[in-house]
């Protein structure tokens, strides 16, 4: 796990900026970027980054964020593509959308992988309905909610409490002490916490 770890750090510190991959240890003072704010290597030279390089970054450090392999990220970016208005925003706010990261959004999860793994054992209800599609894109008006043994339950519970401090997105509504929440409209591109460009996503992904 320790070398998991590390090239998860590494990820954040050649990007300059935190990605929040590594849920609540991001936000403590044992997060890699807080204690070496440096690109990882011996030899950290300036380096002239090209128009592809500099986009072909922003394409991954999307992938890395959601967790998404690349046929994932394609069949995501061809449905942002069919709907209507601008293509860069559709696909944010479908990312967004996932229930793995409306799990994760809700604190009912310590990082995304847990919340992924939560929805992939079946742990997860949406209107009551199980789901174990990570992918499954939520809509205005679903309930999310947990279900299982004791033992995931406890968990979720334990997740709400270390993450309280860190709010919820304003187009959800949490109910902790049910373990579960709402969404109360559909997120706009204002909603997406991540710093991407999205627009050299575009520039790259159409050519």
């Amino acid at each position: 796990m320790a070398r998991i770890h590390g090239s998860v750090c590494k990820l954040c510190r050649r990007e300059g900026m935190k990605l929040f991959l590594k849920g609540q240890r991001c936000f403590s003072e044992k997060c890699g970027v807080n204690r070496r704010d440096y690109p990882p290597g011996m030899h950290n030279r300036p380096r002239k980054t090209t128009e592809y390089a500099a986009q072909l970054r922003e394409k991954q450090k999307a992938k890395r964020i959601y967790g998404l392999l690349e046929r994932q990220f394609q069949s995501f970016f061809a449905r942002a593509q069919r709907q209507k208005g601008n293509t860069g925003e559709n696909l944010l706010v479908m990312l967004e959308r996932r229930l793995d990261n409306v799990v994760l959004s809700l604190g009912l999860a310590l990082s995304r992988f847990d919340a992924r793994q939560m929805v992939s054992h079946g742990h997860v209800r949406v209107n009551g309905k199980r789901v174990s599609i990570p992918s499954y894109l939520v809509r205005s008006g679903d309930e999310i909610s947990v279900h299982g043994r004791d033992s995931i339950k406890k968990k979720a519970a334990a997740a709400i409490e270390v993450n309280k401090g860190q709010g919820i997105p304003g187009w959800l509504e949490a109910m902790p002490a049910e373990l579960k929440g709402k969404v109360v409209q559909l997120p706009r591109r204002e909603d997406v916490p991540h710093p991407i460009n999205e627009q050299l996503i575009i520039e790259l992904c159409s050519k």
